[in-house]
């Protein structure tokens, strides 16, 4: 069992990383077309800008529905990476206990 599992763990902590850099590219490049510091109107940039919105929107919409309004600042992709971090270390819990 401990040999089906661990590369699954080992998998599953990588994915997790990985989705936690894609969260924050997404919020910095939001900052950086808020601030007008790159142009939004580039076709490059609106690409992707919009793969990064397509890949964390279905986490973020339903934490930003059920999170108050902070008067304008964005609050749930903090919520969101303190998520995965609990799941990186519940999966490096469990992934210590096999083996």
């Amino acid at each position: 069992m401990d040999i089906i599992f661990g590369p699954v763990f080992g998998i599953l902590l990588i994915v997790i990383r990985l989705y936690m850099w894609v969260v924050i590219a997404q919020v910095v490049l939001s900052w950086l077309v808020a601030f007008n510091v790159v142009n939004g109107y580039n076709r490059f940039i609106a690409t992707v800008g919009e793969m990064l919105y397509r890949l964390t929107e279905p986490a973020l919409g339903p934490i930003r529905r059920r999170l108050p309004s902070f008067g304008g600042v964005d609050l749930s992709p903090m919520v969101l990476i303190l998520g995965l971090i609990f799941l990186e270390m519940l999966f490096t819990r469990l992934l210590m206990k096999l083996g």
